[in-house]
């Protein structure tokens, strides 16, 4: 495996060379800022670069993006110190193969071999935060309609095709209290039936 290794802390990029070369890696070249990673990645088309990601003037996100611009084919995974959420989201957007803590220094050869396989690469601290970090955001503003949790609950499970008694059973209420808060729904939304309740659950809550 040939890989191209960037971070600016010119110590960090020789011991990762020394840490990986000793794992039988080739480095091939390390480099020490953004602009250094999309030049050695035009020099040298390496199977995977290894980049940093807070870097002084260009980060290691902006050279991924060109980088990917240019060579979609690019493999790239992220080695940083920050487990920020807003870094996660960006390097997942961008097509990145990977995220993980230099902290790790043990899981970098095996998580440079799983991106060689094709896969897609978090350390453990990384891999928690991914189920919240993906989940759709809802822009819809139930407030202002004046819809109560519970109601906001019941409207879920009956875009899901659950009927009053399952949903009565899965909420622990009886089935006419479930009827109630139907019906307080479909008033406040100005709609005629669970059908059309269903219907503007998906047009209008999750487009």
């Amino acid at each position: 495996m040939n890989i191209v290794v960037i971070d600016d802390d010119r110590l960090v990029a020789m011991s990762l060379k020394t840490i990986l070369e000793a794992s039988d890696i080739s480095v091939l070249a390390t480099g020490h800022s953004g602009a250094d990673a999309i030049a050695l990645y035009e020099e040298y088309r390496p199977d995977v670069i290894l980049m940093d990601i807070r870097m002084e003037g260009m980060t290691g996100i902006e050279a991924g993006k060109q980088i990917l611009a240019d060579h979609p084919e690019a493999k790239i995974l992220y080695l940083t110190t920050f487990s920020d959420d807003e870094y996660i989201i960006n390097a997942l957007n961008m097509g990145a193969k990977g995220y993980i803590l230099k902290q790790d220094f043990e899981g970098i050869a095996p998580a440079l071999a799983a991106v060689m396989r094709g896969q897609t690469v978090f350390g453990e601290k990384i891999i928690g935060k991914l189920p919240e970090l993906m989940k759709t955001p809802e822009t819809f503003d139930y407030e202002a309609h004046g819809i109560t949790d519970k109601e906001r609950e019941i409207l879920t499970l009956v875009a899901a095709g659950r009927s009053n008694k399952e949903i009565a059973s899965e909420l622990f209420l009886s089935e006419g209290t479930v009827r109630n808060y139907l019906s307080s729904l479909l008033d406040k939304l100005g709609l005629r039936d669970r059908t059309q309740l269903a219907v503007y659950y998906y047009t209008e809550i999750k487009r």
